[in-house]
């Protein structure tokens, strides 16, 4: 959907930005970005906590003045990217959007580093019970009109999230009922899933500041596909920052994964969820992976999946991870 709304046809969708092993210093990408001398830019950086980043002012002062209007342009974005897609410190733009927006012209696409940002942002909120969400608001709110539009005629009709209090938020949020939610976007014809890539089980996302794991099959019903648990054994430690050890291992692992993309047709189906995903999301286990049980036999497996549309190769590693914890579990019981 991000893909839709942004509107790029020069980006491939399955080229992903990920943080260039030699990349130039920030002075070097400014002064390119920018066209202005490596003196000026030095004197405008500034530092904000661990990172350097430029203040708005002085591009905003270069996009009124710079003679050369594609750099006036250039300057522009890059400050939308800075200032509201990538957001860090209040009025600055940070040091790494320059690395993304410096790849931008070998058509990588964006999306999946806007959506790690605003999967790490919404997790960390729901994990602490509290908290800012610091991603692109914007685009968050426009996806949450296209699926939450039937629920509330004051909340279709409001232009403006400012102008909805926090309670209101809060009554409309947990009052939300399955009739009121539109679960594939009305203007979306995407009929195939990218369920996994290389070696994961889930699709790993670079952001500009780290990675984050995320698998797509927690929303099947976005697709009016049957829901049901998804593995996500290994899931949280797909999770780090680039200031980790050996991070540019991970980079190169994850990248080399997104050559190996696997989707899947969606196919509609009658019933959305399966009575095992309705137990697993009220205990909200996390880090899960089907386990073996004596009711629950390899047949069954392979109907929920010929419902999925899944292909050859997820059910030959469901189905090896199924006989590999059985007799994990056999060998712990002698």
């Amino acid at each position: 959907e991000y893909t839709t709304l942004l509107h790029c046809p020069r980006i491939q969708v399955d080229k992903v930005y990920s943080r260039d092993a030699n990349v130039l210093t920030f002075t070097k990408k400014l002064t390119k970005i920018t066209g202005m001398s490596e003196q000026w830019v030095a004197a405008q950086i500034k530092q904000k906590g661990e990172n350097k980043c430029i203040p708005w002012k002085s591009l905003r002062d270069q996009i009124l003045a710079h003679l050369d209007t594609k750099k006036r342009v250039d300057v522009f974005a890059l400050s939308i990217y800075g200032l509201v897609i990538f957001r860090k410190a209040l009025g600055h733009i940070d040091e790494a959007v320059t690395d993304l927006f410096d790849q931008l012209d070998r058509m990588v696409t964006l999306v999946p580093a806007i959506l790690a940002e605003t999967f790490r942002f919404l997790s960390v909120c729901r994990r602490t019970g509290e908290g800012r969400f610091i991603g692109c608001k914007q685009l968050l709110l426009v996806w949450f009109h296209s699926h939450f539009w039937k629920m509330d005629k004051e909340l279709s009709a409001t232009l403006r999230c400012d102008d909805i209090t926090e309670e209101r938020w809060m009554t409309i949020l947990q009052n939300l009922q399955d009739e009121e939610v539109e679960w594939r976007a009305p203007w979306m014809v995407v009929d195939e899933i990218w369920y996994h890539c290389g070696d994961f089980d889930w699709v790993p996302l670079l952001r500009i500041w780290g990675a984050i794991g995320y698998a797509p099959l927690f929303m099947l019903r976005q697709y009016r596909s049957r829901q049901l648990i998804p593995a996500t054994q290994g899931l949280a430690e797909c999770e780090f920052s680039y200031s980790c050890n050996n991070y540019r291992g991970k980079i190169r692992k994850m990248s080399n994964a997104w050559k190996q993309i696997h989707p899947v047709k969606r196919i509609t189906v009658g019933a959305t969820t399966t009575p095992e995903y309705h137990w697993w999301r009220s205990k909200r286990i996390n880090d899960n992976i089907p386990r073996p049980r004596e009711e629950r036999k390899i047949e069954q497996l392979e109907e929920e999946k010929l419902h999925l549309g899944l292909d050859v190769d997820i059910h030959k590693m469901e189905a090896e991870k199924l006989r590999k914890g059985k007799n994990k579990a056999e060998e712990d019981l002698d």
